[in-house]
């Protein structure tokens, strides 16, 4: 089959180093759209850091946000499905890391709200968001698109691999960071779910989909994509999951794979 969709990751991946899209990437993503091809924005953001992206690829089309738990119209912004962390679930979440990882720290994303813990720093995260500062139990009181965990001393891979020993089947762990951070959904929730709902209400087959990305919570997306791609920069585990490599992002890799997905059509 031909590539009907392509779906991308954003932050290591479509965007440079500095945040932004380039010129090129901004008009192989407009030449790819108009020759019917579907652009699809996959991505850890919640849905307040996508309002730049957005301007930035025209207010159009469709992203997925939070590793899979939010689908987000980029032209009208606004929320089109959710798949969040029930409060019942996101107690237990917490207790679990509590006891297995002692000294943890947790913040929430939530549609209209980023919450956090006292000692959790910011490091920029809040920007655009309602803020609570509270404990994490009062913070996961209401439904959330992801709660965050840091431990900013553990090797990020370790990490994640601890917390999700701990959760089990309760919820799902995935990290893109260098640093100690692990970020949670829903059980079964993820890039490639949030991705695999959306094809399937345009009728595209995962073998019709090509996907891009750099960092591990992108591996079940690489995994359903029919052809599974990943930019020169990205994690280890992710250059060897990968049927192909393109060039970093910053090298506009994103960009050299639409324009490959065109020339191949014509």
């Amino acid at each position: 089959m031909g590539i009907a969709l392509v779906a991308t990751d954003l932050d290591g991946t479509l965007l440079r180093a500095d945040g932004t899209v380039s010129a090129r990437t901004r008009e192989a993503i407009a030449r790819a759209e108009e020759a019917g091809i579907v652009v699809v924005m996959v991505s850890g953001r919640p849905i307040r850091w996508m309002h730049g992206v957005a301007e930035a690829t025209g207010h159009h089309g469709v992203a997925i946000c939070s590793n899979g738990a939010l689908r987000y119209d980029l032209a009208t912004e606004q929320v089109l499905a959710h798949d969040p962390i029930v409060p019942d679930v996101g107690a237990l979440v917490v207790a679990a890391l509590r006891s297995a990882l002692p000294g943890v720290l947790f913040a929430v994303e939530q549609v209209d709200r980023f919450g956090r813990e006292p000692g959790w720093q910011l490091q920029g995260v809040s920007r655009g968001a309602i803020e609570l500062v509270a404990a994490a139990e009062e913070l996961v009181a209401r439904p959330s698109s992801k709660i965050l965990a840091r431990l900013d001393d553990v090797d990020p891979d370790e990490l994640v691999a601890l917390a999700q020993h701990a959760l089990g089947e309760l919820a799902t762990a995935t990290h893109s960071s260098s640093w100690g951070l692990v970020e949670i959904s829903a059980a079964g929730v993820s890039k490639a779910t949030g991705l695999e709902r959306y094809a399937a209400e345009l009728g595209i087959d995962a073998a019709e989909v090509v996907a891009v990305g750099d960092m591990p919570n992108d591996l079940p997306m690489l995994a359903w994509a029919g052809r599974a791609v990943a930019v020169a920069n990205a994690h280890p585990r992710v250059l060897a999951a990968a049927d192909e490599l393109t060039a970093s992002n910053d090298d506009d890799g994103v960009a050299l794979l639409l324009e490959a997905v065109l020339a191949a059509r014509q």
